[in-house]
């Protein structure tokens, strides 16, 4: 047992120095546990900036409490909790992410395999114990945890977006200005973010080689399936894959459009990005969402419609649809169903119609 904790990443035999006196033993000791866990993680393949930000919390948590994890109780997390959710307002997803990393610091410190329990009785007569329970922290109940007044576009607000970003390439291209490209990249790309349902990061990131053909739905040609390779990803993961299938032909005959027609003419025909500027480079997630707010602003559409609100119009507007729940959850990437639910909006006709299909039986309704 002696020689397994010995050889194990992070042990407290492995960072302490045995037969030295430290003047400062509370913060050597801090010090120590804080390079094991450093060590655990990278033994585990997270990365470095994971593994920093980590820390960075722990540090500051120390800071906030002025006690060292030895000393550590449920109390100090719940007036630490009650700090970031009352005088900070954090979002209680950040809350809730910061309490998951102090969970897992404190876990690899009781955890009898690493020796840090051992370690802390021999020196302070104490050891770390559990802070982190069920009725102290934020439990993950909700899928999403945004602005309660986000909400997506009407069709009627989509149409009359979408129909601006396309006047817009019109009045560059009649005054014969520069920026007829940009608006007609811009207005193509909105189209894409709504049509495959997808993410600012998502959108910006993508290559000219994520379209592929889909064996089901030949007339799409070669946009018959989108590969996404940065969907978001879980804390210290790499980005989630997924392949998006195509469903709006309208969708895909403005892509191809501009990939064919447009896109060549910002001589770039060496880069793999789909959405290039003027200077030769890809677009970013700020620029999106710059002339998404430029495009609302100039239309006055209310001001809690964002970029995102495509994403979720592409989902809400399927489920009105009739669009199988399941397979519009394995396009958007989520894991679970109750985040698909709290995307979709759906309209007061769409609920009327349910309604009366509902109430027909009871009332002996043919139609």
């Amino acid at each position: 047992m002696g020689q397994q904790m010995k050889a194990l990443a992070g042990a407290a035999r492995l960072e302490l120095v045995s037969g030295v006196v430290q003047l400062r033993p509370e913060d050597a000791m801090f010090d120590a546990m804080l390079r094991g866990w450093r060590a655990q993680q990278k033994a585990r393949g997270l990365r470095d900036e994971t593994v920093e930000d980590r820390e960075r919390l722990v540090r500051r948590f120390h800071g906030y409490v002025n006690e060292y994890p030895w000393r550590w109780t449920p109390a100090h997390l719940d007036e630490w909790s009650a700090h970031l959710t009352g005088e900070r307002r954090l979002a209680p997803s950040t809350v809730r992410a910061y309490q998951g990393d102090l969970r897992m610091f404190t876990e690899f410190l009781i955890d009898g395999r690493y020796g840090w329990g051992p370690a802390c009785e021999e020196a302070f007569g104490t050891h770390p114990v559990a802070i982190c329970h069920e009725w102290n922290t934020i439990a993950h109940l909700n899928g999403y945890e945004g602005a309660p007044e986000a909400r997506p576009f009407s069709r009627k607000e989509l149409q009359l977006f979408l129909d601006y970003a396309d006047e817009q390439v019109e009045r560059a291209v009649r005054a014969e200005r520069k920026g007829a490209l940009a608006a007609y990249r811009d207005a193509t790309l909105f189209k894409v973010v709504y049509g495959w349902g997808l993410r600012r990061t998502e959108t910006a990131k993508l290559d000219l080689v994520d379209f592929g053909r889909n064996p089901q739905a030949p007339q799409f040609g070669r946009y018959g399936t989108l590969n996404v390779r940065y969907g978001k990803a879980k804390r210290g993961q790499p980005p989630r894959r997924r392949n998006v299938l195509s469903v709006m032909d309208w969708a895909v005959e403005a892509v191809a459009d501009y990939v064919e027609n447009v896109r060549p003419r910002f001589g770039c025909d060496d880069h793999p990005g789909l959405w290039l500027t003027e200077r030769r480079g890809r677009i970013t997630p700020s620029e999106i969402n710059a002339r998404f707010v430029a495009y609302r602003d100039a239309l006055k559409l209310p001001g809690e419609l964002v970029p995102h609100s495509l994403r979720h119009s592409y989902v809400t507007h399927l489920t009105e649809d009739g669009v199988d729940r399941r397979f519009i959850q394995q396009q958007v990437g989520h894991e679970r169903d109750s985040s698909t639910a709290i995307y979709t909006h759906v309209s007061d006709d769409f609920m009327n119609t349910a309604l009366n299909k509902a109430l027909a039986p009871a009332f002996g309704r043919t139609r």
